[in-house]
């Protein structure tokens, strides 16, 4: 079966703090980078997805391969570096929400900044219907490049280009270089999707429909644009016109990670992989990024399918 998603960038593993952050405080490890998360949650929701990225040659290089593998994601473009596995530790508060440290550049040298454009056979691209790239994996060469490249070769054979900014302040040399590297993906895209925190770092501002309006008439490559607006819900918009906000379920939150890749992967699945409607693939999208938030750790807690569906069937009466 050809892969109809190819995800892009970076794949790394999140060490999630259970408690407060002291001596002897437990740690959680889970699989973790936003396009990696992703893959995970376009093949549990159903679809043939593969994944693009780099991986170290350890211990937790394996445990990603492994993941990916057992998750039914396509690896034959994962590449293993003769480096560290890129690590995130994350903080998590009494609300769910989350802090990241990362021990990758400009920290250290580690995995997912080392893929090159003779890494990837752009041959096996040609069969998918969407690529996905996240922001986070343009923040220094030779990976950013790579990614540009990828993004520039799907737009020129009409494969849709999703991009997800996944702004980490912590990785980057600079807020300008962010700001260039947002500017720069803007027009390799055809889906823009961002958070509400997102659109405040870049823009300045929470009116995310003001937001929405002004990528669309910047850049007329962008089809559509989502945004997540955390416990109050999403909104989407399409150049046609045609939009739709719709609140969040209500749900007991443990920990958001990967809250927002899930959002993600169910809308691409819904919305451009399946052709439902805007309204419809917003609502589907909130209901597994929901299901996410109750439990820790981003992949463990993505929702297969039928779950989603019985999440819905209890939820909408």
């Amino acid at each position: 079966m050809h892969v109809e998603l190819y995800s892009v960038g970076e794949i790394l593993v999140d060490m999630v703090f259970t408690e407060t952050v002291k001596e002897g405080a437990k740690i959680e490890a889970h699989f973790g980078g936003a396009p990696a998360n992703l893959a995970i949650g376009v093949s549990r929701l159903g679809h043939r997805v593969g994944f693009i990225g780099a991986i170290g040659n350890d211990l937790l290089g394996e445990f990603l391969l492994r993941t990916l593998r057992i998750n039914d994601v396509d690896t034959r473009l994962v590449r293993i570096k003769k480096a560290r596995t890129t690590l995130a530790f994350v903080v998590v508060d009494e609300k769910g929400e989350r802090r990241f440290f990362f021990y990758r550049k400009p920290w250290g040298e580690t995995a997912d900044t080392m893929l090159t454009v003779e890494d990837v056979d752009f041959e096996r691209i040609k069969e998918a219907k969407i690529v996905h790239f996240s922001g986070f994996s343009t923040s220094y060469p030779p990976t950013s490049e790579t990614v540009y490249a990828i993004a520039e070769y799907a737009l020129k054979r009409d494969i849709k280009v999703s991009y997800d900014p996944t702004f980490r302040e912590d990785i980057w040399p600079s807020k300008n270089a962010a700001k260039e590297a947002f500017e720069r993906s803007l027009k390799l895209s055809t889906i823009v999707s961002l958070s509400v925190d997102e659109m405040e770092a870049f823009y300045g501002t929470t009116d995310y429909r003001f937001v929405a309006d002004k990528i669309l008439e910047k850049h007329s490559n962008v089809e559509t644009v989502a945004i997540r607006l955390g416990a109050k819900g999403a909104y989407a918009k399409s150049r046609n016109g045609r939009e739709a906000f719709k609140e969040a379920f209500k749900v007991k939150v443990v920990d958001t990670t990967g809250a927002g890749d899930a959002w993600t992967a169910a809308f691409l699945v819904s919305h451009i992989l399946e052709g439902a409607n805007l309204e419809y693939s917003v609502t589907f999208a909130n209901a597994v990024a929901a299901i996410v938030c109750t439990k820790f750790g981003a992949t463990t807690a993505f929702p297969k399918r039928y779950e989603v569906e019985e999440f819905l069937r209890e939820t909408i009466k």
